[in-house]
């Protein structure tokens, strides 16, 4: 293939993808079936492999850890456990929909430090219906709050967010390493972005009179409708955050342990099978297999590996260098996913390492970066993080719709201030 057939297959990948982005965008038509289709077109017309999509582009992890909570999440729902935090946080919160806003976010921020943050999320967003229906508030400002909170909160850990375990897999990284490293950048941008949303949604978050009495008045225990099954499922919740924390030493992936605790649970609880998987998000789950291939031809034709490269070759200053890092990634991740945008960065990082003979503690501050870069990032737009994607379904479900241009509205300004406080925090304690 000539140089000109080779960049005319670039041009048709980028504007392919450009094109997904716009119609996702101005709400033209459902993303699932967008991406799906533009998926197709580049199988069929040979840019990307079927079976290269199928094995290497598809991050079936991903889609099975999803799956496998989703369905965890669909059995506990039954037990009316949900409905109990829900009347719970109200209670603690006063019925005050600010206060319960921070309270949910902070939340939200330390569950998905310790799982990760699509698995948050999913248990999160049940609950969090449940609260503005109690107050008498629109969910949208919780839920975008929250999602926030989960990618920035799971950037303090190695498994709270996807972009982590794959950095901490090739550059040998361990939990401790990311807690020391990691944990206190998120305990000083999480404030910022929270003072933030508190005051852009603060007109949607009206207190009304005698809301208060009427949430005192509500009996939480009486929301269990299922003790047996609520002791069953979070017996097996349990022991699949337990398997999380310990996957590496059981060599077992995410999404093999969500799927085992799934299967498990089904079993367990003996749930009719085809109406819990009537409340799986396969309208989320098939998204994300079009978003990948999408990526997948954006990655086979070298265009993000070349953006990839640019972010690291402007400057032979290492703290330059980090910031680019950061950025760069936070940008790209913002529209191609921070998962597979990361695991293109990981070898431009190791190879920019060896070529400019860097020593291990030397590199580790671009880990770093990139860290704060594809998770931070992930919060500029619908499609930046897993996470987001799960919110957006879950609410399109519940009939509150979250356009793809609200999102980016308050998305942008929280990633520019949380990534202003990763700089500085990068630069003060690493150079």
């Amino acid at each position: 293939m000539g140089w000109t057939e080779v960049l005319a297959v670039v041009l048709f990948a980028v504007v392919l993808f450009a094109v997904v982005l716009v119609v996702i965008a101005a709400e033209l038509a459902h993303r699932t079936a967008v991406a799906f289709l533009a998926a197709a077109v580049l199988i069929a017309l040979g840019i990307v492999d079927q079976h290269e999509a199928a094995t290497e582009f598809i991050d079936w992890n991903t889609i099975g850890l999803l799956a496998g909570m989703m369905i965890i999440v669909a059995i506990l729902n039954k037990t009316g456990v949900f409905e109990y935090l829900a009347i719970k946080s109200a209670q603690w919160g006063r019925a005050r929909p600010g206060r319960i806003l921070i309270l949910l976010a902070v939340v939200t921020a330390v569950l998905s430090a310790f799982l990760d943050n699509v698995t948050t999320v999913i248990l999160m967003v049940p609950v969090t219906f449940m609260i503005a229906d109690t107050v008498g508030v629109s969910a949208v400002p919780f839920l975008l709050t929250q999602v926030m909170a989960s990618n920035i909160g799971g950037a303090a850990t190695l498994i709270g967010d996807p972009p982590n375990i794959l950095i901490g897999s090739a550059a040998d990284l361990s939990f401790l390493d990311f807690v020391y490293n990691l944990a206190p950048v998120v305990v000083l941008a999480l404030p910022v972005v929270l003072v933030y949303l508190y005051f852009a949604f603060r007109r949607e978050l009206g207190y009304s009179e005698g809301t208060e009495d009427d949430v005192a008045a509500l009996n939480a225990q009486g929301a269990i409708r299922d003790k047996t099954l609520l002791k069953k499922s979070l017996t097996v919740l349990g022991v699949v955050v337990v398997a999380f924390f310990f996957h590496g030493l059981l060599h077992l992936e995410a999404a093999t342990i969500a799927l085992l605790g799934a299967a498990a649970l089904m079993l367990y609880a003996r749930s009719d099978v085809e109406e819990v998987l009537r409340e799986v998000e396969w309208p989320t789950l098939l998204f994300f297999v079009g978003l990948f291939v999408l990526v997948g031809g954006l990655e086979t034709t070298g265009f993000v590996g070349r953006i990839a490269q640019l972010l690291t070759g402007l400057d032979e200053a290492s703290v330059l260098t980090a910031v680019v890092i950061m950025w760069g990634s936070a940008a790209a991740s913002g529209l191609v996913d921070n998962i597979p945008f990361t695991a293109t960065m990981i070898p431009v990082i190791q190879e920019l390492a060896q070529s400019r003979g860097l020593s291990e503690e030397e590199v580790r501050p671009l880990w770093w970066a990139l860290a704060l870069g594809a998770d931070f990032g992930g919060n500029a737009t619908l499609i930046g993080a897993s996470a987001n994607v799960v919110v957006a379904g879950m609410s399109e479900q519940a009939g509150k719709k979250i356009s793809f241009l609200r999102f980016m509205a308050y998305g942008v300004p929280v990633t520019v201030l949380s990534l202003g406080v990763a700089t500085l925090y990068v630069l003060l304690r690493y150079y």
